[in-house]
């Protein structure tokens, strides 16, 4: 008989240990050593057997367990202790502290958080990047609330059938035995309320992890007030259809906002003055903010401005087919009233089809998440410097006529989160060299670099032996669930050794990050598995989405080879991969493989987390590697860039990626000294940490944010609410009179001197333009002088733009001239251009508005 709910209770502390549970229920545990110790100390079998998770073993803990350690005085004290060092750490002031200026809150949404294991609210990079957000903001001290939903299935949880297929399961989650709490008010649970489409309203309520100083809040639409269809919004990560999907973006959008304003209130915080979306799922926000500034008094265009100017937006995908879009008619359907009226029912007044402008696509047919999210935002960026140049080449059309290096998307580089992903070894040794306060805001990783070789050495076949072990554990129980007999898997205990390099290769599993590029020439990767001097061992691990059969038939290819009993012992593919399995690969693997399609990766944290650990990455230079690469750190994979055939660019890369292991990574490891020490790999493992140390951190990622895009974006919404919103007033005015006075203005004629008959670099340019305003003022626009190369076609790159000085006016336009320095050698070109300008846009290419001289 199966239970119909679940639900779990939680065990009767003894007053002597009453802070366990408040040690249980923020989520600083999850990376922190010294408070997991003090819950494996209440039984170390059931420890292992719950997961590691604080608030499963409090409930199944015998209580004559705990009334045990409620008299054991050194225990007593060691909970004291730890309680004492929490309230330390959410009070004592931080880096964000020690700043002048900066926001009074951020609300930083995203689909997915992945802090620990223990809630299963992620899938892959995003998520894992987006708690690692959370924690670094934590350890830096931002004021920052995250909101996302909490999915009652989560993501699926991986398993493989006898000829190795991918099956998915999907247990059930019950809120009240993960480490969360409720939003109430006035005692009662908080009910957030979200228009849905045919007039229905679903409800959600908030459920809160606190993530050690921030709040995740976490909204939960399985509830009785909702009927069965809307209680099923947030069952899965990811699930269902395209309505499915928007209900679910909404509820994240509109109902997150909501939520944030429900949790400040409650606890008497600032509203935030930040908005930052990772990625465009939860763009609707942006929709509720402006219906929260009109139903204030504002019209649309003034809202919008608002908006704009608190929002910063990121994007992760480097195609375009990894955004979230969908028909214009469903957006219509659920933002167009109860009978899909032109008037919008989430925005009374206004007409459903500005909403649809916000992220329309050339097909005015489908509406883009990624383009609503840049039209609500005044601040963008990608996720690693060659990200930012794919996206502000893929979302060049939103900013006609500019160059794609114009484009104002910026970038910062993802990190990760130290605490989380490094070895207990590791932190151990970084807070003897460089003091616990410097390791808790992760400081100071390069001074790793002084660790004496020979220890270095010891810790890496620490860690790789702890990794053997792991594989071996969970080998025999995928081997079990396939069907085996026990009897027939005594050679899992000879599998791997823990003396032989390892390589490890895990991420998600889309076509482009080709898990199956190893495969490529099965007779070369059998000899280097075999080797006898010199061998290599391989762990995998991956999920395909479930509606990915070509993702499951590359993983069932892989565990094909991997299952051959010549090879078994050597090379497989572990199911299930989570943060639990993540670390110990990060701890354990001496290199960490990654091969995409370049440059689809738009950035790649995991080999981040393996450098931390002393790895050294094997990548094509794609995402964070292109460039953190120094020649010294690893290994960069040649790329066939410009090789068409997708065939016979794997092949070749496959080739570059044989070649390397056999000529260069294969010697470094397995080339020793007289104290059987591998000199030079050390060196470049020392190297790493020195280099990669201080980079690749979430401290730095974080920072990054709060100088470049936060503070920047608080400071802009602080002039444009001030005085009532007047600047907002005046920026949307200034907008709508340049939107239509555009069409009408152009560069009439423009005039050179100066040069003489055989120019040089450095030679002064004198440049005179004619300029049609229609009716603005000089004031309103900016005239510059663009100087560049210039090809056959005429075009010009590695511009140089020159403000152009208003000199007069004649006949009803306006004169302009510059004087400047040729910049470059060669053919050189150049042209002038009209754009606005206003004191209360981030750029003049804001706008997406230009007139250039025309031929």
């Amino acid at each position: 008989m199966k239970a119909l709910r679940r639900f779990t209770v939680r065990a009767h502390l003894p007053e002597r240990l009453a802070a366990l549970a408040e040690l249980a229920t923020n989520l600083r545990w999850s990376w922190h050593t010294p408070t997991q110790d003090l819950f494996a100390e209440l039984d170390r079998d059931l420890w292992a057997r719950v997961g590691h998770d604080p608030v499963r073993i409090l409930g199944e803990v015998p209580a004559a367990r705990l009334d045990e350690l409620a008299g054991d005085e050194v225990y007593a004290r060691a909970v004291d202790a730890a309680a004492a060092d929490l309230q330390d750490y959410l009070t004592r002031p931080r880096w964000f502290g020690r700043q002048e200026s900066g926001p009074r809150c951020i609300a930083y949404f995203s689909m997915e958080f992945g802090v620990t294991e223990v809630l299963p609210n992620y899938s892959g990079g995003l998520g894992i990047l987006a708690g690692d957000h959370l924690k670094a903001a934590s350890d830096l001290g931002l004021p920052l609330i995250g909101i996302g939903l909490l999915y009652r299935s989560g993501y699926f949880r991986q398993s493989l059938t006898a000829d190795g297929w991918q099956v998915e399961h999907y247990p059930a989650l019950d809120p009240q035995g993960l480490p969360l709490r409720l939003l109430t008010e006035s005692g009662a649970p908080v009910l957030v309320h979200v228009p849905m489409s045919e007039g229905r309203v679903l409800r959600a309520r908030v459920w809160i992890a606190q993530v050690g100083r921030i709040p995740l809040l976490l909204l939960d639409s399985d509830i009785a007030e909702n009927d069965a269809e809307l209680r099923a919004v947030t069952d899965r990560l990811y699930g269902g259809d395209q309505d499915h999907r928007i209900k679910q973006e909404i509820l994240a959008g509109i109902g997150g906002v909501r939520a944030v304003r429900a949790f400040t209130r409650a606890h008497g915080l600032p509203d935030p003055d930040v908005f930052h979306m990772n990625e465009g799922h939860a763009g609707f926000l942006g929709i509720e903010r402006i219906r929260e500034f009109m139903s204030a008094g504002m019209d649309f265009d003034a809202a919008l401005t608002a908006v704009r100017a608190g929002t910063v937006f990121t994007t992760h995908t480097p195609v375009p087919a990894g955004i979230d879009r969908f028909a214009a008619a469903l957006v219509r359907r659920y933002f167009g009233g109860s009978h899909g009226e032109r008037e919008s029912a989430a925005l009374p007044g206004v007409s459903v089809d500005r909403i649809l402008a916000l992220g329309r696509e050339a097909d005015p047919s489908v509406f883009n998440m990624a383009h609503l999210g840049l039209r609500l935002a005044q601040r963008a960026n990608g996720v690693s410097r060659l990200h930012g140049e794919v996206s502000r080449a893929m979302f060049a059309a939103l900013w006609p006529g500019f160059d794609s290096a114009e484009v104002p998307i910026g970038s910062v580089t993802n990190g990760v989160h130290a605490p989380t992903w490094a070895a207990r070894e590791w932190i151990d040794k970084a807070r003897e060299f460089v003091g616990p306060e410097l390791v808790e805001e992760a400081r100071g990783w390069e001074q790793l670099q002084d660790v004496d070789l020979r220890e270095l050495w010891s810790t890496r076949n620490t860690l790789r032996a702890t990794l053997v072990e792991e594989i071996r554990r969970r080998l025999r129980a995928s081997w079990l669930e396939r069907g085996a007999a026990p009897a027939e898997l005594g050679w899992i205990d000879e599998a791997f050794d823990p003396r032989v390099l390892t390589v490890g290769f895990a991420r998600r599993v889309p076509t482009y990050k080709r898990l199956t590029l190893m495969l490529r020439d099965p007779d070369r990767l059998r000899a280097l598995l075999l080797d006898p001097q010199r061998p290599v061992q391989l762990v995998v691990a991956g999920k395909s989405h479930p509606a990915d059969d070509g993702g499951k038939a590359l993983i069932q290819q892989v565990v094909r080879f991997a299952d051959d009993p010549a090879v078994r012992n050597r090379i497989v593919f572990l199911p299930d991969y989570d943060m639990s399995m993540a670390r110990y690969l990060y701890w354990g693997c001496d290199v960490w493989l990654n091969n995409p399609l370049r440059p689809l990766e738009a950035c790649g944290t995991s080999g981040m987390k393996a450098a931390l650990n002393g790895a050294l990455n094997l990548s094509i230079r794609d995402g964070w590697w292109d460039e953190m690469y120094d020649g010294e750190n690893g290994w960069a994979i040649p790329t066939a860039d410009g090789v068409t055939d997708d065939h016979r660019r794997d092949d070749l890369e496959a080739n570059a990626l044989y070649d390397l292991l056999e000529r260069s990574v294969l010697p470094r490891f397995y080339d020793r000294n007289h104290d059987d020490l591998p000199v030079r790999w050390l060196e470049m493992v020392r190297h790493t940490l020195q280099t990669l140390g201080p980079k690749v951190l979430a401290s730095r990622m974080v920072r990054d944010y709060a100088v470049d895009y936060y503070r920047p974006a608080a400071a802009a919404y602080g002039r444009i609410s001030a005085d009532d919103f007047a600047g907002a007033r005046e920026l949307s005015d200034y907008r709508r009179r340049i939107e239509s006075a555009w069409p009408q203005v152009k560069v009439v004629q423009v005039d050179s001197a100066g040069l003489p008959d055989t120019p040089v670099i450095g030679n002064d340019l004198w440049l005179r333009a004619r300029v049609a305003l229609d009716g603005l003022s000089p004031a309103d626009v900016v005239v510059q002088a663009v100087l560049g190369r210039v090809s056959g076609d005429d075009d010009l790159s590695d511009v140089t733009a020159v403000e152009m000085s208003h000199t007069g006016t004649d006949s009803g336009t306006e004169l302009f001239a510059v004087e400047t320095p040729v910049p470059l050698s060669g053919a050189v070109g150049y042209t002038v251009r009209v754009l606005p300008r206003h004191h209360l846009l981030s750029s003049s290419a804001e706008l997406g508005l230009m007139a250039a001289a025309t031929p």
